[in-house]
């Protein structure tokens, strides 16, 4: 009897959270003609820094978190959502009365984002952006594609999806992605972990995931913050990323790194194999973009 008692208890818990849960979405969707649409996005990359930065904007006063709580840093609504509507999308932002007493406690303007680095890669997701908030600012995080591709393979490894060596995944990317892109096209409610998973090399190929978002957006739009930047300097990188977003200059305590991931370096032979693959992607990265993105391949 006992033991029955004890199973309830840790059930009801259980079921409770459920409820609450449940009852704090509802209520979001409820209310989500109250709630505008956010003011930026940090769209890319994986494995640049995404989680840092965000977590360093959710510091500030005026850029609150999103609704409910556990809500992390995405609702991952224009990749894997975005059948559940423009609602429910709604439904992750603060009201705009959440909005203006945070504008007058803080005497400033308030900021609403989300960070979700697969944005950038998906192919469907900036038209849909564009479609929903043309006047989004954008903020684009990138990170050598060498230690990208080997960083991204080390997280999905340490997750447990991963069962083979780097040099072996690389090998298999194209099999293992083969059709996935078109499928997403196709496909528009289709969610591919296989994309977003082995994507190890492709992702590094910034340019090609960039071009639709150039063509959909002003590139004053588009705040590029080379994720170099960020290891070396946060402190400065997060200033220059609030002056890109309006925000008024904070100092924070401390710029602490998440998901950082330490290892042995990547074998000498495919550094210089994905170093020599990628320079001309870079370059032409490079002139697009106007920038130096000072990385490895750069030397001959």
């Amino acid at each position: 009897m006992s033991s029955i008692r004890d199973r309830v208890k840790q059930l009801v818990p259980a079921q409770v959270t459920s409820r609450v849960r449940g009852s704090l979405v509802d209520y979001g969707i409820r209310t989500s003609e109250r709630r505008p649409l956010p003011d930026f996005l940090i769209i890319g990359t994986k494995r640049g820094g995404t989680t840092s930065l965000w977590n360093y904007l959710i510091a500030h006063p005026l850029v609150p978190r999103l609704f409910p709580a556990w809500n992390t840093k995405s609702s991952h609504y224009f990749e894997e959502h975005w059948s559940h509507g423009e609602a429910w999308y709604r439904s992750h932002f603060p009201t705009v009365r959440q909005r203006e007493l945070l504008e007058s406690r803080h005497g400033g303007p308030v900021r609403v984002g989300e960070a979700a680095p697969l944005y950038m890669f998906h192919p469907l997701v900036a038209e849909r952006v564009a479609s929903s908030m043309p006047a989004a600012r954008l903020i684009v995080l990138l990170r050598d594609p060498v230690e990208r591709a080997y960083s991204h393979w080390k997280e999905r490894r340490a997750n447990g999806v991963e069962p083979l060596d780097f040099a072996a995944a690389l090998a298999a990317e194209q099999e293992r992605t083969a059709g996935e892109r078109e499928r997403l096209i196709a496909e528009p409610d289709h969610c591919s972990r296989r994309f977003d998973w082995y994507s190890y090399r492709a992702r590094g190929r910034y340019l090609e995931h960039l071009e639709p978002w150039l063509a959909h957006f002003d590139r004053r739009q588009l705040f590029v913050l080379p994720s170099e930047e960020l290891f070396r300097d946060a402190r400065a990188a997060y200033r220059r990323t609030l002056d890109f977003l309006g925000l008024p200059a904070v100092d924070l305590p401390d710029f602490k790194v998440y998901n950082g991931r330490r290892s042995a370096p990547l074998p000498p032979p495919l550094r210089v194999e994905l170093t020599e693959y990628y320079r001309p992607y870079n370059e032409a990265l490079r002139q697009r973009l106007g920038s130096p993105l000072d990385w490895p391949d750069r030397a001959a």
